[in-house]
């Protein structure tokens, strides 16, 4: 009677087991739990795709914001969710770079979560208020070079800080940072708070069409075809630059492989859809269809590549 009684048990539970995952989306709001405050360029990433992952599932996907510690807040937080598929981080770089960053980011990139998808990436972009004299990079490094100048970055860490310190390095120019939440790095340079910024694409390009800001050089090896009277870096003598910020969806370890596959799935469908591929275009994005396997190979390359940058610039977030 004990065996059966063992037996009776496991199939109960393999059964609820299997009907969560068939039921998935509809029991409940999956949220999309993006790791940094509204307006930032994650949070334009996460609530472009939201009404299509709907569509595409029968679900209802939410987006909530906990910014913080640099997205360290929100990360933890899903770390512990239930791996149900009903809590989905969303983040950017910032992911692979806090774990070499921190003294203790509290998670490790590689092994706590499930790489869901990779989703847009977006070249960084060197941006200065209009009262700045300088047109160009090579000015403004030489105006830097005689008096003292600050620059706003998406935070401690990012790639637009780490993209901003290299050229430093590379110019033999010292250049304040000032670190800002991500959606308001860019405010603050229009308002003249500060006068540079070193960001990611979004924020910045509807700031640089109304006449707000004047776009410098943007970190890529090419050009962007959203702006294509910006300079690329490189072709002020930067030669090694190359550099992205980008955006993924992960899920707990241990979300059933059903689910991880059907949002996988949807994710991609989602970011091919002619008017979200639009909408990205316009802000400087594009993105690659991918599996969690591909996504997670990027991410183990990527995780020692900004190891390596942390380290040599000095950057510590505590």
């Amino acid at each position: 009677m004990f065996k059966q009684l063992i037996v009776l048990v496991i199939g109960v539970a393999t059964i609820f087991v299997s009907n969560a995952q068939t039921d998935w989306p509809k029991a409940k709001p999956v949220t999309l739990l993006v790791a940094f405050a509204p307006g930032a360029s994650t949070d334009i990433v996460a609530r472009s795709l939201t009404v299509k992952l709907s569509e595409f599932t029968g679900g209802n996907f939410v987006v909530e914001n906990k910014g913080g510690a640099g997205g360290n807040i929100a990360t933890t937080q899903v770390k512990r969710s239930a791996a149900d598929g009903y809590t989905i981080l969303v983040h950017s770089v910032a992911f692979a770079v806090n774990p070499s960053l921190y003294a203790d980011a509290g998670y490790d990139a590689v092994k706590d979560f499930i790489p869901l998808a990779l989703g847009p990436k977006t070249p960084n972009i060197f941006t200065v208020n209009p009262s700045v004299t300088a047109k160009t990079l090579p000015e403004l490094v030489e105006a830097a070079k005689k008096s003292p100048m600050s620059y706003a970055s998406s935070g401690i860490g990012t790639t637009t800080h780490l993209s901003m310190e290299r050229l430093k390095t590379a110019a033999k120019v010292d250049i304040v940072h000032v670190p800002y939440q991500p959606a308001a790095a860019i405010n603050a340079v229009v308002a003249g708070h500060t006068l540079i910024a070193s960001t990611s694409m979004p924020p910045a390009v509807p700031q640089i069409k109304a006449g707000k800001l004047k776009a410098l050089a943007v970190t890529s090896a090419t050009r962007s075809l959203l702006l294509p009277d910006v300079p690329s870096i490189t072709e002020f003598g930067y030669k090694e630059f190359d550099d992205y910020t980008w955006f993924g969806f992960f899920l707990p370890i241990g979300t059933p492989p059903a689910i991880v596959e059907k949002l996988n799935a949807a994710l991609n469908q989602a970011m091919e859809s002619a008017d979200v591929i639009e909408k990205l275009k316009q802000l400087g994005m594009s993105s690659t269809r991918n599996t969690t396997a591909e996504f997670s190979g990027f991410l183990r390359a990527e995780v020692p590549k900004w190891a390596a940058v942390v380290k040599s610039s000095g950057a510590k977030a505590d």
